[in-house]
Parts: C-alpha cells; structure tokens; sequence
C-alpha cells in the first residue's frame, strides 16, 4: 500500500483560488451581541427539504457562537458590497460592534442580521454539523428566503480578490 500523496497548502491555496466562489455573510445572535463572518462557501444542498451549508474555521467565534445557538442568517452580498465582504473578513475586527457600520434588520425567525442590500437572505436552523480538517460543515434548514433587489448582481472571491459579477 502507498501513502496518500499530501498538496502543500500553499500550492493547495493558490489553485483553489482559480475556483469562483459566491460571497455571503453568515450573522447570528449570541450572547446579545451580532456576530457576523464573510464566508466563500455557501452551497444549496436540497430543495427538498430546503438546506444550505457554509463551512467555518473551528478556531473562529462564529463556530464557538453555534454550540448555543442554533439559528443563523445568510446575506447573499450584491455586486456592490465589496467593502461589507472586506470588513467582516478582516482579521482583528472588534467582536462587538461588528454591524455597527453596515446597515442591516433583523431575520425574521433567527432574529439575526440580514444586511441592508443583498442579493439574496435566508434565515436558518442548524440541522447538522461535520468536521472537515481545519473547519466545519454547517448543515441549515431554511426557515425564510428573500430576494434582494431584481439587479442585483453578486460578488465572486477569485485569485485572493472579492471581484463583482453582474
């Protein structure tokens, strides 16, 4: 039997890139406080029954935040909200406060945030969870969906960069 050839992450990095990927921001409610992450992987799963997933870092606060609470928010972003995707996927970013700059309403089940603009929401309930290496896989059943205005664009994370596509 031969070992299972291993990439380099940062090869692995570097042509992963070359796959598009839809930016989304996925928001929840914990503890009173909004927490929010830009996120490059939310996937519908089911139409029947509806499901989408994300995938998170297991070191980040928003995974913490989902061992206890089990309803979450997608905001698909519009071709115009690079600077939202930016802000909320920066590093160092204040863990309160996070939405303070970005305008936004509350979902209406989850109670958590849908951004002001998007392209797309969708409110969710946590229907499964799976690890996978360095991050999780967030299984969601859909409880609301919403467009955003008719056009409404959306933005791609391509080669390091958030691109827009209309």
């Amino acid at each position: 039997m031969t070992d299972t050839p291993t990439v380099a992450p940062d090869d692995f990095r570097a042509a992963v890139g070359r796959l598009p990927a839809g930016v989304a921001v996925v928001t929840l409610r914990w503890r009173g406080t909004d927490h929010a992450a830009t996120v490059g992987s939310v996937v519908s799963v089911s139409l029947e029954p509806s499901l989408l997933l994300f995938c998170v870092h297991v070191d980040a606060r928003l995974r913490d935040a989902l061992d206890e609470v089990d309803t979450w928010a997608v905001s698909v972003l519009a071709d115009d909200q690079a600077p939202t995707a930016d802000w909320l996927a920066s590093a160092g970013r204040p863990a309160f406060d996070q939405l303070a700059r970005v305008p936004h309403r509350p979902a209406p089940v989850s109670g958590a945030a849908w951004l002001d603009g998007a392209a797309a929401w969708f409110d969710c309930r946590t229907a499964d969870v799976h690890r996978a290496g360095d991050h999780d896989v967030v299984v969601g059943s859909v409880l609301a969906a919403e467009q955003g205005r008719a056009g409404a664009g959306g933005l791609v994370h391509l080669r390091g960069r958030v691109r827009p596509v209309r």
